[in-house]
């Protein structure tokens, strides 16, 4: 592991991108970026574990902030790990100048959360000369926007388009599924707020702009009350979504990009679920570093093998694969004579759905 949290990260991640580039024809033509946090069971903070907001709830826990570059297929390009209280928007920005002038990309675009932006990344970005699609605060945006929302008509997949000058289009598409789970959502967080009201639960340290506690409002000096004008100009919003670009694509295959995105969202819940990259129990940064290389290295191989999978036709999960293979046997016999060592994969009627996987030259063609 020591020798993981020196240099060898660099190569890891240099044979996962010359694969993904072999993969995808050559050319990598759109870059993903989100960030996780992860927690340890610790007590103490030291430099690198510092307690954050935690995207897990895991709040009184130490934690570190892992960011994660994945191609449009879902393949892990490169990572970044950093203090558990750093403002996430900081951390896209400096790996991705890297990664792009490590490998001469040339002719890409930068697809990110609206989370990881504000107005001196965007600039940072047109400044150098990078295409990119992220998400908008069209709730934040100036009042002409605002009108200019309302004052259409909504159908179900509409994309209208704003033109915010600087070669920036703001797009805004409506969704009437996204309608529908806005709504739910917002109903149910004001029902957990009407019940905390009925039993005077509520008190002024609930009123911040976490969640639904952003219909909380003050009347007077000691009683905290919903305020149902926030909810209906909330719902004014229900289904809208935003989009800044400075790319010149259809508003259709921005949206499309943008929702790539859910590629990174997968890639973490398999970190978190399949690999179990936390809890983490290492504390030195070295043994933190090798610990994450490890994972990174586990998401690529299960994301081949997602692919190898798909490509050979099996109609079977990744999961499905990995269960069944930790049921294959795999018998060694050294001969006492000239020490030859003969193995012999037992495979059983059960294991028909994967016996492709351990035929001799089966890896070689993949």
């Amino acid at each position: 592991m020591d020798k993981l949290g020196d240099r060898q990260h660099e190569l890891v991640q240099e044979i996962s991108v010359r694969h993904t580039i072999e993969m995808l024809g050559g050319r990598i033509g759109t870059l993903f970026y989100d960030v996780t946090t992860l927690y340890f069971e610790a007590d103490r903070e030291d430099e690198l574990r510092k307690s954050g907001f935690s995207k897990e709830g895991r709040h009184r826990n130490p934690q570190i902030i892992l960011g994660l570059l994945v191609s449009e297929d879902g393949n892990p390009l490169a990572y970044c790990i950093h203090e558990g209280n750093r403002y996430e928007g900081n951390t896209m920005l400096p790996v991705i100048r890297t990664f792009v002038e490590r490998y001469g990309l040339e002719d890409f675009v930068v697809v990110a959360d609206s989370g990881l932006m504000n107005i001196a990344n965007i600039a940072e970005l047109e400044s150098l000369g990078y295409q990119y699609i992220i998400g908008a605060r069209i709730k934040s945006e100036g009042v002409a926007v605002r009108q200019w929302i309302f004052e259409h008509n909504w159908e179900d997949g509409l994309i209208r388009e704003f033109d915010k000058g600087g070669n920036r289009r703001l797009l805004v598409g409506y969704s009437e599924k996204r309608a529908h789970k806005d709504m739910r959502n917002r109903e149910k967080g004001l029902n957990r707020l009407e019940k905390a009201y009925s039993r005077g639960t509520l008190t002024k340290e609930n009123i911040n702009k976490r969640g639904y506690n952003k219909f909380l409002a003050m009347q007077g000096n000691m009683q905290v009350t919903i305020d149902y004008d926030k909810v209906a100009e909330d719902a004014k919003w229900d289904g809208l979504k935003g989009y800044l670009t400075n790319t010149r694509v259809s508003g259709t295959q921005v949206c499309d990009a943008y929702h790539n995105l859910w590629n990174v969202e997968r890639a973490f819940r398999i970190a978190k679920s399949k690999i179990e990259i936390r809890p983490i129990f290492h504390f030195t940064r070295r043994r933190i570093e090798a610990h994450i290389c490890i994972c990174f290295v586990a998401l690529k191989v299960h994301k081949e093998l997602e692919r190898v999978i798909k490509q050979s036709g099996l109609s079977i999960s990744v999961d499905k694969a990995l269960a069944l293979a930790r049921t294959v046997t795999t018998v060694q016999v050294k001969l006492p004579l000239n020490q030859t060592v003969i193995s012999k994969t037992m495979l059983m009627p059960r294991h028909a759905k994967i016996a492709k996987l351990f035929e001799p030259d089966f890896w070689g063609t993949h």
